[in-house]
């Protein structure tokens, strides 16, 4: 009783919903870039959409959205055979959350044609806006669904290595689009796969940022009171003493977001400026209050 008391109280439910409505936002922004940028250039960089661009050429009566139902449809159920309903937890809801997206996009503003008639341009969106999905996908500890399934077979029933098998499978959709759409198109999306990986390892490590504070003071208190109660952080306390002076000091260091790491740095500039601080940036933070280790 008191589990499902705790799992429907108002802190569980807030962060639920902030997990889904950030999954989905992702998943969004990956099909507008799959409809609206990839599709009309025929940008097929790998994964199921790559794939589904070329099939929808090859076989026009069905469209992009199509062609993803059935591909993750199919992968879905070797996810259920070769891994367990368990182990796919949020992968299957992503698999038919981006191809419902994809259809709905496509139903919308059906767009067959370039929306800037630039194809560099629009290679930048094809590549920025499902890279930042996923970014924001992954960051919650999610996936986009599609081929990160085959991955999850690769690791359970083989010793191949993930990543190259994954990026061999990008490779030969890639060299597929350039037999079928000219070689112009190929090296666009040799372009966009590579960049695609850098994009997202970036928007990545940009969303989790966060700043590492170490301050050395002789008057610790207001700066702990304000760290605690105005900014509900905590900070971690040890003494020292200056090599110079020889005087007592606090070293205090805490962890802030970027806005938070301002806020401490104004107030030790009107309240304690003999203080001194160095801020650090790291992206991967793991503890209570950030990420958790799972």
């Amino acid at each position: 009783m008191n589990g499902l008391k705790e799992a429907f109280s108002r802190e569980n439910l807030l962060k639920n919903l902030n997990f889904f409505a950030l999954l989905n936002l992702g998943l969004v922004l990956t099909a507008v870039g799959i409809v609206y940028f990839k599709n009309p250039n025929h940008f097929a960089f790998g994964g199921t959409s790559g794939l589904s661009i070329l099939l929808a050429d090859l076989f026009p009566h069905i469209n992009v959205g199509g062609f993803m139902w059935i591909i993750n449809l199919v992968l879905v159920v070797l996810g259920f055979l070769f891994l367990g309903i368990k182990c796919m937890g949020w992968t299957v809801y992503s698999s038919f959350a981006l191809s419902f997206f994809v259809s709905c996009c496509e139903w919308l503003y059906p767009s067959g044609v370039s929306l800037s008639g630039d194809a560099m341009l629009d290679l930048v969106f094809a590549v920025f806006l499902p890279a930042l999905g996923a970014a924001i996908v992954f960051d919650i500890g999610a996936s986009t669904g599609g081929t990160d399934i085959v991955a999850l077979i690769l690791a359970k029933y083989t010793s191949m290595e993930i990543g190259k098998a994954l990026m061999v499978s990008d490779i030969l959709i890639v060299l597929a689009a350039a037999v079928r759409f000219g070689m112009g198109t190929g090296l666009y999306c040799i372009l966009g796969l590579i960049g695609k990986s850098f994009v997202v390892d970036g928007a990545i490590e940009n969303i989790r940022l966060r700043k590492v504070c170490t301050i050395m003071t002789a008057n610790p208190q207001p700066i702990l009171d304000f760290i605690i109660h105005d900014m509900n952080r905590s900070a971690t306390v040890e003494k020292a003493y200056g090599a110079y002076t020889h005087h007592e000091l606090s070293v205090l260091v805490t962890v802030l977001t970027r806005r938070q790491a301002l806020q401490l740095r104004n107030f030790l500039r009107e309240n304690d400026p003999h203080s001194f601080i160095t801020i650090v940036n790291s992206s991967e933070i793991i503890g209570k209050g950030f990420r958790s280790f799972n």
